[in-house]
């Protein structure tokens, strides 16, 4: 198991390698009036990370036969759909936090109004970046973009977080806890395993989508809830973040209803549902090792 989590890391670093080299393709020359937005985009854009949802895309579409080429362009606009949210995340006026990645936050580097512009700016990219993917046909860049619209909007990741802004004033019941990370964190993760798969040729309505849809939701939330376990017994220099910040804010996790063990369950069970989803794949290992060291993370 631990030459296997080895490969892993390896094969997820070298394809951040990869993200960071085509993210970088979309930066915009020197404009002395703009220079201030461009540099506080690429500091939260290629400051790093594992590139989950990116990789997720990439390998959907090579294990159902696609090539990165065409699946690259929606990886990088979903990356910058995440990125934003994480640059608003921080915002004094949501999570207010000051670390991200071990660095200084957008809004400590650039001020509040500059990373909130940022932030507006790479989402309106993203959708320029998938509509004008030169390897993907009208209806499959038009299809991408309807994906990304939706899971990163009202009835996606945005209303995701409407839900979570209330519950720091009020405990959440455990199914409206759920609504919340699929909606907040995992449509992200459901929309890259179905860009992946659209770039391979299989649209949403297909059995293959279907199927990693059902992976990415298992993932989705297992993903959060040791994300949750970790703000309670990580360490913030492994992190990259302080620790406590949902204590702090009085939030509704899943160790309101579970101890740590009962997390750690519940995340096995959710983890175990997303391998089922994709059991019958050939040349899915790779994904399948991927579920199990999401929910084995220390970071």
């Amino acid at each position: 198991m631990e030459q296997t989590m080895a490969a892993l890391k390896q094969t997820l670093s070298e394809h951040a390698e990869r993200v960071e080299e085509a993210l970088k393709q979309y930066g915009r020359e020197a404009d002395e009036e703009l220079q201030v937005l461009f540099d506080s985009q690429a500091y939260s854009l290629l400051g790093g990370g594992k590139r989950i949802r990116p990789f997720l895309v990439n390998e959907f579409c090579r294990v159902l036969g696609g090539e990165e080429r065409v699946s690259m362009p929606f990886a990088c606009a979903l990356e910058m759909i995440h990125t934003y949210s994480l640059i608003h995340d921080d915002l004094p006026c949501m999570d207010d936090d000051d670390l991200r990645r071990g660095k200084p936050t957008n809004h400590k580097e650039f001020g509040y109004a500059t990373a909130l512009l940022a932030g507006d700016a790479l989402l309106t990219k993203a959708f320029l970046t998938a509509v004008q993917n030169p390897y993907a046909d009208d209806r499959m860049r038009a299809e991408a973009v309807r994906l990304i619209a939706e899971a990163a909007g009202e009835c996606g990741m945005i209303g995701g977080q409407i839900i979570d802004l209330k519950g720091e004033t009020e405990v959440l019941s455990l199914e409206t806890l759920e609504r919340l990370h699929r909606m907040k964190t995992g449509a992200l993760i459901e929309c890259a395993a179905r860009l992946g798969c659209l770039a391979a040729g299989f649209f949403p309505d297909s059995e293959p989508s279907h199927q990693a849809a059902a992976y990415a939701k298992g993932i989705g939330l297992a993903f959060q809830v040791v994300d949750d376990l970790l703000d309670v017994c990580g360490d913030s220099e492994t992190l990259g973040k302080p620790i406590g910040a949902d204590i702090s804010h009085n939030k509704t996790t899943f160790l309101t209803y579970f101890d740590q063990e009962g997390a750690k369950q519940y995340a096995r069970e959710r983890t175990a549902e997303a391998l089922t989803a994709i059991s019958a794949w050939e040349g899915s290992g790779i994904l399948s090792d991927l579920a199990v060291y999401l929910t084995e993370r220390t970071n």
